[in-house]
């Protein structure tokens, strides 16, 4: 099932976070895409914030860490970003397989582990419009498929 969602402004992106929080179980895999400013990052705090339901968790960016975990009420969340990584096999080296075990995983940059990704994953795009406004394309496997549809209807109405 592909979703498509216009989100007019920050707040939109947001609501959606909060509402992908709701539907994540232990070993989900979202892999988040858009260039950069395309709003993964901000996509990803959203999602945490709500898991943790701590709107005001310092959640930083995983740029130079690469990775960095939250325990919530949903599981532990680990959020990766692979920009820096050099070969596909490095995720190995950042825990992904604990990860994939016992957690949930958002995945920023996924294309640069690309063979490794596991199957049922959901695909999260992110492009910008204009401004503020972002564009998300939602693509899961089977799986994904009743959650997704809630999912939209929950991030369109708040």
């Amino acid at each position: 099932m592909d979703v498509v969602l216009e989100l007019p402004d920050l707040d939109a992106t947001i609501r959606l976070g909060a509402a992908l929080a709701r539907h994540l179980r232990v070993a989900d895999v979202v892999a988040l895409h858009g260039d950069l400013g395309a709003g993964k990052t901000e996509l990803a705090r959203a999602v945490i914030r709500a898991a943790a339901g701590d709107a005001e968790l310092i959640v930083p960016s995983p740029t130079f860490t690469l990775v960095e975990v939250y325990e919530t009420p949903r599981g532990s969340i680990w959020h990766f970003d692979l920009y820096r990584i050099e070969t596909p096999e490095q995720v190995w080296e950042l825990g992904f397989e604990e990860a994939l075990a016992d957690g949930i995983s958002l995945v920023e940059w996924p294309e640069r582990m690309a063979p490794l990704l596991p199957t049922g994953r959901l695909h999260l795009a992110l492009e910008i419009v204009a401004g503020d406004a972002r564009r998300a394309r939602l693509k899961g496997t089977p799986d994904w498929s009743a959650r997704l549809s809630t999912l939209a209807r929950e991030a369109a109405h708040g």
